[in-house]
């Protein structure tokens, strides 16, 4: 059995990636912080795209929390490992700067930068002992070239892909990959009606994507064909990049 643990997986982003590796045969690790009614969806359309998984409730702010669960999982299943992740979990708190409260900027990139290093350091020593690892990290355009009303989201993103880069330099020797998926304005609860009005003008697609495209894409890292890829950063944004 394969696994692969998705965060923020309930929904929206995440809800499409477990389902996509779902059908590629992998046991999915559904984790979220809160709404269990939408974790228990997410597992029942894993189950009906032919495979299993488990939601696995913690917050990925919490080292404490993390490795409870973890090591929990790990005592249940001590000949396997965890050979997928895919970092999703994040959240925003758009302001200006200038109104920007340090609450609004603390908690975005405790969630999607901190999330990074607290979930992903800790399966880092299984994958370099199997010599075998992808790490998918599910970012924004927002961290490539700034939005204004989002300086906590694009420094969170940003940040990020710098980390990721980092990281896949320093296991690449150990075939594990480390990748980086780059939405733009993508159908789901995040995408406020502003954001539609406002952004899909400029969308030379003028539509916005489906989370089961950046799935498509999740889904083309973790395979045999992406072997050779690593350290890329994906956009996947109908053609908006600036």
């Amino acid at each position: 059995m394969k696994y692969a643990l998705v965060t923020g997986g309930s929904r929206g982003i995440g809800r499409a990636v477990s389902c996509k590796l779902a059908e590629m045969g992998y046991f999915i690790l559904i984790n979220y912080q809160s709404n269990d009614a939408e974790a228990e969806k997410t597992l029942q359309l894993v189950q009906e795209k032919g495979s299993n998984g488990e939601i696995m409730k913690f917050d990925v702010t919490d080292p404490a929390a993390i490795a409870l669960a973890l090591n929990n999982w790990a005592s249940q299943h001590p000949d396997e490992y965890i050979e997928v992740l895919i970092n999703n979990a994040g959240i925003r708190k758009d302001n200006l700067m200038l109104w920007m409260t340090g609450e609004e900027w603390s908690k975005v990139l405790d969630i999607s930068l901190n999330g990074f290093f607290n979930v992903t350091q800790p399966l880092l020593k299984n994958m370099l002992v199997k010599r075998y690892g992808r790490i998918v990290n599910i970012v924004s355009l927002s961290g490539i070239q700034g939005m204004p009303g989002q300086a906590n989201y694009s420094a969170a993103k940003a940040g990020v892909i710098g980390a990721a880069k980092a990281l896949a330099a320093e296991l690449a020797s150990r075939s594990i990959t480390v990748n980086v998926i780059a939405p733009g304005l993508i159908d789901t609860a995040m995408a406020s009606a502003e954001d539609r009005e406002r952004i899909l003008p400029y969308i030379p697609m003028r539509r916005l994507g489906s989370p089961d495209e950046v799935a498509a894409v999740a889904a083309f890292l973790l395979s045999d064909d992406a072997a050779y890829v690593t350290r890329a950063v994906i956009p996947v944004s109908g053609g908006l990049i600036g």
